[in-house]
């Protein structure tokens, strides 16, 4: 599964995972409790393969800091998203050195982290960096 088919909404806690197109809207699966709700045009949603955490050089795409993530731990679980601000920002910096501190606030990796222990928790980390490793590099295309 890609990120592609994982959604963030407002206003509802965790990850959901798109699974039928309605009229209205679609019904989305939520990861934590496998609940389905249905999702109108109303809500804010945010596909995670769209997401990117600003840097110093430019944007990185969500999928590739998930991918360092998990290199970082070893395919394990990341820190807890409840620790402090100050363990928060120094883990994320061990994990993205470059990334922008006055754009990327501590609520911004707090969520990155809980999504990814949330993806980890559902075997879905595996399959990201399996496509980040698959991915060709700019460099390689040229």
């Amino acid at each position: 599964m890609s990120l592609d088919k994982i959604v963030s909404i407002s206003g509802k806690p965790g990850l959901y995972h798109l699974r039928a197109q309605t009229r209205s809207g679609f019904i989305a699966e939520s990861l934590t409790d496998g609940k389905k709700i249905p999702v109108g045009l109303r809500h804010n949603v945010s596909v995670l393969s769209e997401i990117s955490i600003y840097t110093l050089d430019g944007e990185e795409p969500l999928r590739e800091v998930f991918a360092k993530i998990s290199a970082k731990e070893d395919g394990g679980k990341a820190i807890d998203h409840k620790a402090s601000k100050n363990e928060l920002e120094a883990y994320f910096f061990d994990v993205l050195p470059n990334f922008d501190e006055d754009r990327v606030y501590a609520s911004d990796i707090k969520k990155v982290i809980q999504w990814y222990n949330l993806l980890q928790a559902n075997d879905l980390i595996e399959a990201q960096t399996e496509d980040v490793s698959e991915a060709p590099k700019a460099d390689e295309e040229e």
